[in-house]
Formats: C-alpha cells, structure tokens, sequence
C-alpha cells in the first residue's frame, strides 16, 4: 500500500479546515499544514490534527507556497487538498481502495472537482478531472527499442474519486489583486493565467475590476502577434469595460471586431445590455437572443445561457409582450435547473 502526505496551504480558514481535515485527514500518513498569515483560529485547529505546521510569509505566489509545502512531504505520494474540499463517505471509500491498489509507476492521480457551478467560480463546468494526488519521487526511465529516448511525460491514472468544493465565499477579489499586481508591475501572464484573468472578470469582476483591466485587454486585441482565441477573450473584456464606462464608441469599435468574425455570446449580450440600457428593447432582444441561441460562450457560460434568456423576458416585458415573457423567464429557470 502507498503512503499519502496531504499537504496544504491555509490561511485564515477556521471556519472550514476541521471539515476538511475530518474527511481526508485518516486517509493519510502525515498532514502538513502550511501557513500563510493566519490572524483566526487556523493553526490551532491544525494543531489537533498534525504538529507538522509551518509558517510561510505570503508572496501573493501560490505556486511558491505550494512547493514549500510540497518539500515537507516524506511519504510516497502527495495529496494536495484545499480547505474548502469535502469527501462524503462513498468517495472516502474510494480513496482506500486507491491506496491499496495503486500501481507504483502512476505518477499522477487526477479526481472529480466537483459542485463548481453552485459558488460562482471561474470555471464553465460543475464537475472537472484535476490532477491531485502526485509521485512524490519521480523515476526517470528509457522507452523505445530504437532511438531510445528518456519519457518524461508523467503516467496519469483518472480515477472516479469526486472532491466537493464547499467554499466559504469567492476568492475572486484575492486573485484579481494578483493579476492586477503582475500586470502593473510589467509582468508576463501565461496564455492559461490570461485566459483566467478574463474568466475572473467576467464571471465576478467590479466596475472596478473591468477599469483596472481594460488597458491590458486593450493591448492583447490591438496586437499583431495576438492569437484567434486570446483575441477573442480580450475583445469580451474590452466590450464589456467600454460599456460600463459609457464609451460607447469603443465598445461598438471592438464589438465589431468581433461580430465580423464568429462572434461570441458574451460580446452579443454585451450589446444586448447596451441597447437595453437605451429602452430599444427589440434591438436589445435580437442581440440576447444571439448570445442565447446563435452564439458560445468562452469566458462565462451564464452570459450564453440564462442570463440572455431572462434580459429576453425582460424585453418582453417592456414590450407589452407578457406570454414571450413568461416563455423566455420559464426556458431562464429551466437552464438554471
């Protein structure tokens, strides 16, 4: 049977981390928990459960403090757990089972994260394999009988182990503090953290947030060397600034640019609030019904769906229109369900 060092980084997460640690903690051969600037309860409700706790002063880098937490491990593999995870009992199962039976050349074991829709997170899917559990030592070995070569692709192994996401509240003003912070200081984002900075804007982003952002955006959609997908992601926040700003002219510019090619949900609804917000209300409906039924989302999945759906009812409304009304907020409830 393999060994399992959890290891987490924590900070200010009294509230929660018993609850996590009552549903992992057996499951495992040593705990280590790393904090980053607790003022609550959190080590000492740690302390019940490890005395292996270790301060780490906040970066605003969690892969730092990841791998700091990551090089106190000692057992054969590492499980890395938020507080605000949850396994019931059958998964709780599960994760036994795949201990006493895991082949010793897995490197990595992806789980379910699931209940993602529920806490307004930045992702577009309930449910999502995610790597979790990892070799702790990695063996490097030789593959291929002729023109051998070392394989340095890791052996992943998916298993059906779900992990509920039980978060206290949105993290999402944390991690735009770091975006924003990177890109003033003149630092580079990964295509990935772009695409995450935008999906944080547009599924919890401030009017704040969006002026902050909107020259970043700018830049990437007004770049020759900017790819079709980013341009895409950047002309969504872009839209979406201008118009809170009431930049119209902007707005309209770069939804153009847009809408000349695929166009994409958030960019029609975007429109669709404009329009709206000047009492044309049929003008305003033929654009929600693109986001709603013509187009697909990218960044926020609501902004194709049930939000559309419930600004066509509102359309309706305005237009004396109550049973397309009813039709469209009922079609809103269903999407929701």
């Amino acid at each position: 049977m393999i060994t399992v060092s959890l290891c987490m980084i924590v900070k200010n997460e009294e509230k929660i981390l018993a609850r996590c640690l009552d549903s992992i903690g057996d499951l495992a051969d040593e705990i280590i928990i790393v904090d980053t600037g607790s003022t609550d309860r959190t080590k000492e409700i740690a302390a019940r459960y490890t005395d292996q706790i270790y301060d780490f002063t906040w970066t605003q880098d969690f892969a730092a403090a990841r791998n700091f937490s990551f090089s106190k491990a000692n057992c054969d593999y590492i499980y890395s757990a938020d507080a605000d995870e949850v396994l019931d009992e059958g998964n709780r199962e599960k994760f036994r089972i795949l201990k006493e039976n895991l082949m010793p050349e897995i490197e990595i074991v992806q789980m379910y994260y699931g209940n993602q829709l529920a806490f307004g997170t930045v992702y577009n899917y309930d449910k999502e394999l995610r790597p979790k559990l990892f070799k702790r030592l990695r063996t490097f070995c030789w593959i291929e009988p002729v023109h051998e070569t070392v394989r340095l692709s890791p052996i992943v192994f998916d298993s059906d182990i779900e992990i509920t996401h039980l978060p206290e509240g949105s993290h999402t003003g944390r991690d735009l503090e770091i975006f924003h912070k990177i890109v003033k200081e003149g630092g580079e984002l990964s295509e990935r953290l772009k695409n995450m900075f935008a999906r944080e804007l547009m599924i919890s982003g401030t009017p704040e947030n969006f002026r902050e952002a909107e020259d970043y955006f700018t830049q990437i959609a007004d770049g020759e060397e900017t790819g079709p997908d980013q341009m895409k992601e950047a002309l969504c926040i872009v839209v979406k600034a201008a118009r809170m700003r009431g930049d119209y002219l902007k707005m309209y510019r770069y939804a153009m640019k847009d809408v000349a090619s695929e166009s994409v949900s958030e960019v029609c609804f975007e429109l669709g609030e404009y329009y709206f917000e000047q009492k044309e209300y049929q003008e305003a409906a033929i654009w929600y019904y693109n986001a709603a039924y013509e187009t697909q989302s990218i960044l926020n999945i609501h902004s194709g769906g049930d939000l559309p759906l419930m600004r066509l009812s509102g359309c309706y409304d305005k237009m004396n229109l109550p049973e397309e009304a009813k039709e469209y907020r009922l079609l809103a409830q269903e999407w929701r369900a």
